[in-house]
């Protein structure tokens, strides 16, 4: 009776314990960073259950049966945000085509992998703004990554971007009589973009994704002006079709008229915006709209020779206007268009916001804590803190003696679940 006993005993415990063990981790690490006021604090506890932190604190005691990860020579700090990603392109997009040679199945595996690259590197939140003609694949992966089919970091989708005839996202350098499917819908008139708007929402989408300015070849050098693809009173059809369903709209805009106006009728984000003027960037700390930079996708290491000037004054002036923006303050949310940079290296553009003019705190905030204020995430994510998602990062050293460590994550945590050790 007493070995029956006993062995139902050790039943009961080995049931038992690796729920416990899964459900409570304690994280000992060595320095933790508090996002919001660059204070770091040493020898921390963070005690994680149910996919939250529970406690944190030098004398946080750890319940009999947790799991211990042991960071004690790691700095610690939030997942990290990037909120203007595609996982579905690779960079080689523009010489290989994918609407012409990939089906849009072989594209969503492409952008499982990718979101597994992105939340290995740190990045335990993205917004994916818009499919890039994979439809509302980004939805699936979404979904996927919610319901636990695949890894990937939480997200944000736009699905199909709106753009015009001969603009941004419209298929160039084909006969006329060749049609293809493109790469954004194409709103030429206002029922047009009412349509549209209501048939993103229909099919899941979190954003609107809006071209109001055109492409870098669409910058007229002279004056560096870019091409303002939608009249006033459209970009203001879609700021009032988007806010009937509660909707946010992120406005690609290089600069001029089409910037300020999507400013002024109350886009939430700006991205790219490396043309802005300083009655646009005024406007956007006065109505506290959120610049998305991405610095390191314009750099043009590759560029054809024939675009060697205009990357060159692409480039300049997006240095420029990065410095007045901070000076400014306007708020900065990270994003760095991967995708059209490679998967997993979504680290490179903080490297090049410190050498345009901010703290590495400053940088660290704009991809957490500000990030996810842009994304309406700022009361779950974006901070280490009791009650917030416990999605935990580590580097071996000290990112703002070094913001390049952060390209180098030794650990991984999102909802409570490590993904990297």
């Amino acid at each position: 009776m007493k070995c029956s006993a006993l062995l139902l005993g050790c039943l009961l415990l080995l049931s038992v314990s690796p729920a416990l063990a899964q459900q409570v981790t304690a994280i000992q690490a060595g320095a933790v960073l508090d996002v919001r006021t660059g204070r770091v604090d040493r020898d921390v506890v963070i005690l994680v259950r149910d996919g939250l932190i529970e406690a944190m604190g030098k004398d946080v005691s750890v319940p009999l049966g947790s799991e211990v990860v042991d960071l004690s020579d790691q700095f610690v700090l939030p997942g990290l945000f990037d909120t203007h990603s595609h996982l579905l392109i690779q960079p080689d997009y523009a010489s290989n085509n994918p609407i012409l040679y990939k089906s849009v199945p072989y594209r969503a595996i492409e952008g499982v992998a990718a979101a597994r690259d992105a939340l290995m590197a740190g990045f335990t939140t993205v917004r994916d703004l818009d499919s890039e003609g994979a439809d509302w694949a980004d939805v699936a992966l979404r979904d996927a990554i919610n319901n636990g089919l695949v890894p990937g970091p939480r997200m944000q989708v736009a699905t199909r971007s709106l753009s015009i005839t001969g603009g941004y996202m419209n298929q160039n350098g084909l006969a006329p009589q060749i049609d293809v499917p493109q790469y954004g819908f194409l709103a030429d008139s206002d029922d047009a973009i009412v349509a549209e708007i209501r048939r993103e929402v229909k099919y899941g989408t979190d954003w609107i994704k809006l071209y109001a300015t055109g492409t870098t070849r669409h910058i007229n050098l002279e004056d560096m002006t870019p091409l303002p693809q939608f009249e006033r009173d459209e970009i203001a059809l879609v700021m009032q079709e988007a806010a009937r369903f509660r909707i946010p709209v992120a406005a690609h805009a290089y600069g001029g008229p089409g910037a300020y106006n999507a400013v002024d009728l109350g886009a939430r984000s700006i991205e790219h915006g490396m043309l802005l003027d300083d009655r646009t960037l005024d406007l956007m700390v006065q109505k506290g709209t959120f610049w998305v930079p991405t610095l390191s996708v314009y750099m043009g290491d590759d560029a054809p020779e024939d675009w060697s000037a205009r990357t060159t004054a692409i480039v300049s002036a997006h240095r420029k206007t990065f410095a007045r923006a901070v000076e400014k303050g306007v708020r900065i949310a990270y994003g760095t268009d991967v995708g059209a940079i490679p998967h997993g290296e979504s680290a490179r553009d903080f490297s090049y916001m410190v050498a345009y003019g901010m703290t590495p705190l400053q940088a660290i905030q704009s991809a957490t804590v500000v990030s996810a204020e842009l994304m309406g995430l700022d009361e779950i994510a974006g901070a280490l803190q009791p009650g917030m998602a416990a999605d935990i990062i580590a580097v071996e050293g000290n990112p703002l003696e070094d913001i390049s460590l952060l390209g180098s994550v030794t650990f991984v945590m999102k909802d409570g679940v490590v993904y990297r050790q």
